[in-house]
């Protein structure tokens, strides 16, 4: 296929006039334009062709192999996992179970209602409770700090990598004091954080570390999936995921003290894993207190139809982040090198799933607000956008008043913590937001069609540049 691209010196001095450009359309020519060039390819908005031509077709989420599952939890005479566990063998959500101890190796998993849900689990289950301090990322889903809260303890924002998004593990190491009791890393947009010297920094200060892999599934991190470097691991299977149930999520651990509270937390604080409550209940015929009242816990069980949507998706994800790793890292050599933009990285012994494609402007290179040059390459044909997030969390009112539950924070009006959102600065994720644009690389994108979307971030940094 024939690809708008970039034109050279030496194509302009060879050809002696704009008509070079035509006869240079192809997306993997790599070198850098002529500064002093005027001949430049019109932009769709200014009613040139655009340099996407050819979208791919969204394929659906759900094939047959996900209805047969759904249909054979329909059969069952129950959709709760726990009712329905007592009469059919091989229920949806132990299989679920099953494959996801497949794709991990991780020994404890219990399934959620929702990420959201499985990143409140951890945090209950590791212990995080009032006045606990747990160090974060402020851009994130608010899932990632509304469980540390809602445990009563504090979160605290440390700045991120320019070019990967995850943590810096300077910036963390700088906001440990005697209150951090954990560490949640978030792999941004599929991109595996840097695991090896925060797992050393956590064990050093005897710290959990928690991922959240909510957009990770099929990342590795040095040939493990993501999830199997910390404590506790969580994922989500919300809509726009790898594994999209609607919503969802799993919890996982191998850590002995962690891993065996985690269904609790997901269940009221019921012991429905052990054995000898359940025959207790059964002589008794009531509820045995071995069997409740441990653990003060929400409702966070996921039902058979989530979990037998998700069966085949689970069983699939390997051959779909398989196929978004190159095709991400094929983008990134595309847009490399050009005025005005700063490519995201990522490290060639690692994978990255590619849930998103962000990448950032260098303002100082190009005559545009982001705003401007996110509609003018959407006109070219890229599904892109730049508001991600509008601010970093600790940005939001709530954090600035310190009014999370019901205009009040009885953490801080106790004493128990100093924390003042207000003179929270990180300047790296601040600029990260100011900066990125971004779009969502799909399985049914294909390498032409990245090609394609190379082409056209090249034909906008070329119009924008600073001469």
């Amino acid at each position: 296929m024939q690809l708008p691209s970039t034109f050279t010196r030496r194509n302009f001095i060879q050809a002696g006039a704009a008509a070079a450009l035509a006869s240079q359309m192809r997306g993997s020519a790599r070198a850098q334009e002529s500064p002093s060039s005027t001949a430049l390819p019109k932009l769709a908005r200014d009613g040139g062709p655009k340099a996407v031509r050819n979208q791919p077709k969204a394929k659906p989420k759900w094939g047959e192999r996900d209805r047969r599952q759904v249909m054979e939890a329909l059969a069952q005479p129950s959709l709760q996992f726990w009712l329905g566990g007592r009469t059919v063998p091989n229920v949806q959500t132990a299989l679920l179970i099953d494959r996801f101890k497949q794709y991990s190796s991780l020994k404890y998993v219990a399934t959620c209602s929702s990420g959201t849900a499985a990143l409140h689990v951890a945090v209950a289950a590791a212990g995080i409770g009032v006045g606990d301090e747990v160090i974060t990322t402020p851009i994130q889903d608010m899932g990632g700090v509304s469980c540390i809260l809602f445990q009563q303890g504090v979160p605290v924002f440390a700045d991120l990598e320019a070019t990967t998004y995850n943590l810096d593990v300077r910036s963390v190491k700088q906001c440990i004091t005697a209150r951090t009791k954990a560490i949640i890393v978030v792999h941004m947009a599929g991109n595996p954080c840097d695991l090896a010297p925060l797992k050393a920094l956590a064990d050093k200060h005897r710290l959990i570390l928690i991922e959240d892999c909510a957009i990770a599934w099929g990342t590795k991190y040095r040939g493990s999936v993501a999830g199997c470097w910390g404590h506790v691991a969580c994922f989500s299977m919300a809509n726009g995921k790898q594994i999209d149930t609607g919503e969802g999520g799993v919890v996982a651990s191998s850590d002995p003290q962690i891993g065996p509270e985690l269904r609790k937390f997901t269940d009221k604080g019921y012991e429905r894993d052990n054995p000898a409550s359940i025959k207790e209940i059964s002589r008794r015929g009531s509820l045995a207190h071995d069997w409740m009242g441990k653990v003060m816990a929400t409702n966070y069980r996921m039902t058979e139809l989530q979990a037998a949507l998700a069966v085949g998706q689970i069983e699939r994800i390997e051959e779909v982040a398989a196929k978004l790793d190159p095709l991400g890292r094929m983008l990134i050599e595309e847009i490399s090198g050009l005025p005005g933009i700063q490519p995201p990285s990522v490290r060639q012994s690692d994978r990255c799933s590619f849930s998103l494609f962000y990448f950032r402007l260098r303002m100082d290179e190009i005559r545009c607000s982001r705003q401007e040059f996110v509609e003018t390459l959407r006109a070219e044909g890229v599904p892109c956008a730049g508001d991600w997030m509008p601010m970093p969390l600790y940005k939001l009112r709530y954090f600035q008043t310190h009014s999370f539950f019901a205009g009040r924070w009885p953490v801080k009006e106790l004493g128990l913590t100093k924390m003042d959102y207000t003179r929270v600065k990180c300047p790296e994720a601040e600029a990260i937001l100011d900066t990125g644009v971004f779009f969502k690389l799909t399985e049914s994108m294909d390498a032409p069609f990245i090609h394609e979307v190379g082409a056209a971030i090249r034909k906008v940094a070329t119009h924008f540049r600073i001469a």
